[in-house]
């Protein structure tokens, strides 16, 4: 989570029974690097107490407008120092004081006071959510810059089911990165990045397929969407859960990825093919289940189409060659064969970069450059690595 690293965020947390969900955010969000420093309305405090908030982020946490702190006025030191103001859970009550520029608690005068980005999840019974007054103050502070973070609908501690419900921790983390990252080396661009493996139907039951976790792929389109950038994160099958904060489109066939990498890519600044793609697919699938017969079963296989190869070259376009021998020659004729930018290759025989792991062991090559290993590293970190040599190839191409 390098974008959370070092990043000092206020943490606005108002009366409402999902305060409680603020102490587990603040809690991963030290976890990440950030430094969390804590403003509790008074109401909040009947919900949670400061003594959880500094616990768990080594920070203090405040609640009176009027606390002694000699040498500074307290809204305006904690305003300026702030990189990102979230307001975590929001109520309606401080969403329309927010609004209309009341300040009377330390929340509301650190609010005027601060320019940094500011993000407000709220979180409150569906009638008060919905209600006309709610909505207004909503889009006022949309109209101020703010980022608001729609809930979800869901069952309220009254029983109804209703949108406002407040997302969970790990939905927060990822709006609150998209945030942080949005002046990124990659604002205003597109990236479109596939992850996990196709299936070639074999017939309603069976298909060929292959042991892609989209661990990679995932993390890539974190990268990116850290960076900045707008991403399509085009999905095929997976044992990891998505990320979030970005367009997801899922695929199941290696025509169906082609289909969607040809649909989104028109506008896209950047293609990040991470996802393992059948090079082979069954040439008729059976519209009924093959049944077990006693004798051999031939299956002819024709070749799938090179998604990456037929990508036009007015965008950066970045390959994986997962290999199990020859790992740089073979990823070197990957490079020519599908005009790529950049191949990272890693070979997949080893289980600290192969499918499913939390790691990843990388050659880096380029046309211009000798092959460039990476040690091994959290795909996390690769990613990282992958989107700044993206990021410096886009802004290249872009000023060409």
């Amino acid at each position: 989570m390098s974008v959370l690293s070092g990043k000092r965020i206020l943490l606005g947390v108002c009366g409402s029974i999902a305060a409680f969900k603020a102490v587990a955010l603040a809690s991963q969000l030290n976890q990440a690097g950030a430094e969390v420093t804590t403003i509790l309305t008074k109401d909040a405090a009947r919900f949670v107490t400061p003594l959880s908030f500094t616990s768990v982020t080594q920070q203090p946490a405040y609640i009176d407008l009027f606390t002694p702190d000699p040498g500074r006025i307290l809204h305006i030191a904690l305003a300026e120092k702030a990189d990102l103001l979230a307001v975590i859970p929001a109520t309606a009550h401080t969403l329309a004081r927010l609004a209309q520029g009341l300040s009377d608690d330390l929340l509301t005068c650190t609010y005027l006071s601060t320019r940094a980005p500011v993000l407000v999840a709220p979180a409150m019974d569906g009638g008060m959510y919905s209600n006309a007054a709610t909505q207004a103050s909503l889009a006022t502070l949309r109209d101020s810059g703010a980022h608001v973070v729609e809930p979800l609908e869901g069952r309220a501690a009254s029983g109804l089911v209703a949108k406002g419900r407040m997302p969970e921790v790990d939905a927060l983390i990822a709006e609150i990165r998209a945030v942080l990252g949005k002046n990124g080396s990659l604002s205003g661009k597109i990236v479109v990045v596939t992850a996990g493996g196709t299936q070639e139907p074999l017939d309603p039951v069976r298909y060929i397929g292959n042991r892609s976790s989209g661990k990679m792929g995932f993390a890539l389109a974190e990268a990116a969407r850290d960076c900045g950038a707008r991403v399509v994160l085009i999905k095929a099958a997976t044992t990891a859960p998505p990320p979030l904060g970005m367009t997801s489109v899922p695929v199941t066939t290696a025509a169906d990825m082609q289909a969607a990498v040809n649909e989104h890519t028109a506008q896209a600044d950047a293609l990040i093919m991470a996802g393992a793609v059948a090079d082979y697919r069954p040439e008729t699938a059976r519209d009924q289940k093959t049944k077990r017969t006693g004798d051999p079963l031939a299956i002819r296989l024709v070749e799938n189409e090179d998604i990456l190869a037929q990508v036009p070259r007015t965008l950066v376009k970045v390959g994986f060659a997962a290999e199990t021998e020859d790992v740089l020659k073979n990823a070197e004729k990957k490079l020519t064969s599908k005009g790529a930018d950049l191949i990272f290759a890693n070979d997949v025989s080893h289980p600290e970069s192969g499918f499913g792991a939390d790691t990843n062991r990388v050659v880096v090559l380029s046309k211009d450059h000798s092959p460039e290993p990476l040690p091994l590293m959290a795909k996390s970190e690769v990613a990282a690595v992958i989107l700044e040599r993206v990021a410096a190839l886009v802004q290249e191409r872009s000023h060409a």
